[in-house]
């Protein structure tokens, strides 16, 4: 599926340069539940937006499905991450003057070609199968907590993508409805095969997953510290 080789990420502050990920091999595999645990700062973030193509590496390539993805242009970049990837974010990340319906409808207007699909019967499965159909003409700021993390995981399955990134996915949200997003995390990698990354900095989170990736100073360790 997605092969990290070798791969080093620096940015410049000022004239220092820091390497903010380093050294760094992993593989993840089609349909795998995988958590990326790390504490602030330790490179996870950074981890995160190379392995869904939204940063190029300094050194290493990137293999998606066995092609080397890491030299190509934003353009061909966005394409393919377009139809890829999906994301899901702490802030949840919607667009409050859109609908609900709006919001899901988002990445359908940004893909260039032709979709197998029609976006309004995709939009209303995902709202039905989510529980939240009844909220499709309501804005985002009028909605749960809960229920708008709901309405970014269903914007994320919109292309029916082959991986989901979920950074810190429960971050916004109290015990009870942390718990229901991550059981629903996990009833959509069992139920559709999609590879399924969390990034976290809560160890309680990571163990949910079938495996855990600990990141530390920007490198990939054993045991996380």
């Amino acid at each position: 599926m997605i092969k990290l080789q070798n791969i080093c990420k620096s940015y410049f502050l000022g004239d220092e340069q820091v390497k903010a990920v380093c050294s760094v091999d992993l593989e993840i595999k089609d349909g795998e539940y995988v958590g990326i645990l790390g504490s602030s700062g330790s490179g996870k973030s950074t981890l995160m937006y190379l392995i869904g193509l939204l940063e190029q590496p300094t050194e290493g390539k990137i293999l998606l499905d066995g092609k080397d993805v890491s030299k190509l242009t934003d353009d061909e970049l966005s394409h393919i991450r377009n139809r890829n990837v999906g994301f899901v974010f702490q802030q949840f990340n919607l667009i409050n003057k859109f609908t609900v319906l709006e919001n899901l409808l988002m990445p359908t207007k940004y893909f260039k070609g032709k979709l197998d699909f029609d976006p309004l019967t995709r939009a209303d499965e995902l709202l039905k199968k989510f529980g939240i159909w009844d909220r499709r003409n309501f804005f985002p700021n009028k909605i749960s907590g809960g229920q708008q993390q709901r309405v970014a995981i269903a914007r994320a399955l919109m292309m029916k993508p082959k991986i989901i990134l979920a950074d810190e996915p429960t971050g916004n949200l109290d015990s009870k409805t942390g718990d229901e997003i991550l059981n629903l995390l996990e009833e959509l990698n069992k139920e559709l095969k999609v590879t399924i990354i969390i990034v976290t900095h809560e160890k309680d989170v990571a163990l949910r997953t079938k495996r855990q990736i600990y990141i530390k100073d920007g490198s990939i360790v054993k045991k996380y510290l």
